[in-house]
C-alpha cells in the first residue's frame, strides 16, 4: 500500500529528477544562494501545478519551461536583494544626515529601525513601502498582489505595534 501511495505521489509530481536538477542548476548559476535552491525548485513545481489547476495544458517541453521559470525566479531574487540593499543605504544615509544636536531624532530613528526589525515580514514590507518608499496603498496592493484592505490592515497592525514599542521604551 505504501508503494502505491509513493508511486501516485511520484506520478503527481510535475517535475522529474532530471528536470529538478536542471532547475536547481539554473537557479544556482543565476546566483541564488545554495540554502534557497530548494525553495526555488518548489516555486517552479508550484507554478506548474497552478497551471494545471487553471486547466492549461502542460508546456510542450516541461524542462525548457521550468528552466525559464527558474531563470525568472533568480532575477526576482536579485531584484529583491537589490531593493533591500537600497533600502539599507537610504536608511544609513538618513542616519548620517542627522546632525549632532538632533540626538533625540536619532534615538527615535534607531528605535523605529529596531521596531521594524521585530515586525513580521509582511508588516515590515508594507511599512517600508508606504512610509520609506512613499508608495500609496493602491500601488502597494498592486505590487504585492493583495487587496488594498490587506495592505491597510497590515499597516494598522504594524503602526500599532511600533507605537506600543516606542511608548514602552519611553522614546515618545
Amino acid at each position: 500500500m505504501l508503494r502505491r501511495k509513493a508511486r501516485r505521489a511520484q506520478a503527481a509530481d510535475p517535475l522529474d529528477a532530471a528536470q529538478e536538477d536542471r532547475v536547481r542548476a539554473v537557479l544556482s548559476l543565476g546566483g541564488v544562494p545554495h540554502g534557497e535552491l530548494q525553495d526555488g525548485v518548489q516555486q517552479v513545481r508550484l507554478r506548474l501545478l497552478e497551471r494545471a489547476a487553471r486547466g492549461q495544458e502542460a508546456p510542450r517541453d516541461v524542462s525548457a519551461w521550468a528552466a525559464v521559470v527558474a531563470s525568472n525566479l533568480a532575477m526576482d531574487w536579485h531584484r529583491a536583494r537589490r531593493r533591500q540593499e537600497r533600502l539599507g543605504e537610504r536608511l544609513a544615509a538618513t542616519w548620517r544626515e542627522a546632525t549632532d544636536d538632533a540626538a533625540e531624532s536619532r534615538a527615535l530613528s534607531l528605535a523605529v529601525a529596531q521596531g521594524l526589525g521585530e515586525l513580521p515580514d509582511t508588516q515590515r514590507q508594507v511599512v517600508v513601502l508606504r512610509f520609506y518608499a512613499d508608495l500609496p496603498v493602491r500601488a502597494i496592493a498592486e505590487e504585492l498582489g493583495v487587496p488594498e484592505g490587506t495592505v491597510k490592515s497590515r499597516l494598522h497592525a504594524a503602526v500599532r505595534q511600533l507605537r506600543v514599542r516606542l511608548h514602552e521604551g519611553e522614546v515618545v
